[in-house]
């Protein structure tokens, strides 16, 4: 009988004994829950501050009515923003702890695959926070973009400019670190901040007029 040929495959292993994968073999899935929090509470504080200054920049000119009004924007949103997302991830931990329950009493997974599954359970605490500071970093850009421009129109226009710039920078940060294409990211998040701004200042603008309460 012929020997039969053994071929050794040696898996490389970092300074701790752990097996090292690599990088094309890295689950990205791994990382949805926090991107997925930081990029939508950035975006959010984003868009949902600039479009405020921007509705009340369309019937008021004093510059500080609008940074007051982005200020106050800013710490309700973050607020909200964490404790949504605590309240959403808890549940789906709940959800997620509960049906490990059922598959441990079924026995439908032996002690590895348990403990593997538990490395993946989604953080409430970690989603709520990134999400929060991902939305003040977010807002503080356009408040900082009018806090120093006295013309009224030149500081709409700067306002603009400025959460178009963040908005990108946003999208390239969210493509890269999910790995998804990022000329679609970046145009997704762009094109909608534009549209929210728009339909806010229209919108504001014509209830202003019809009212007489633009100043």
């Amino acid at each position: 009988m012929a020997a039969q040929n053994q071929v050794h495959i040696t898996i490389p292993k970092d300074h701790n004994g752990k097996k090292q994968v690599p990088e094309d073999d890295f689950d990205y899935s791994q990382r949805a829950q926090w991107v997925r929090a930081a990029v939508l509470g950035a975006n959010d504080g984003l868009v949902s501050i600039a479009s405020l200054m921007m509705g009340v920049g369309a019937v008021q000119k004093d510059v500080k009515a609008m940074i007051l009004i982005g200020f106050a924007g800013l710490f309700a949103g973050a607020c909200s923003m964490a404790i949504g997302e605590f309240v959403s991830v808890y549940s789906q931990l709940d959800i997620e702890r509960a049906q490990m329950k059922r598959d441990r009493a079924t026995g439908g997974q032996n002690q590895e695959h348990e403990e593997g599954n538990k490395e993946q359970l989604p953080n409430p605490f970690q989603a709520a926070v990134a999400s929060a500071i991902a939305f003040s970093l977010g807002a503080i850009v356009p408040i900082i973009a009018a806090a120093f421009i006295a013309n009224h129109k030149v500081r709409l226009a700067v306002i603009v400019a400025a959460v178009s710039l963040a908005l990108l920078a946003f999208g390239v940060i969210g493509a890269f670190l999910g790995r998804s294409p990022m000329v679609k990211s970046c145009a997704r998040v762009l094109i909608g901040g534009w549209m929210a701004m728009a339909i806010t200042f229209g919108l504001t603008k014509l209830i202003g007029s019809s009212t007489g309460m633009e100043l």
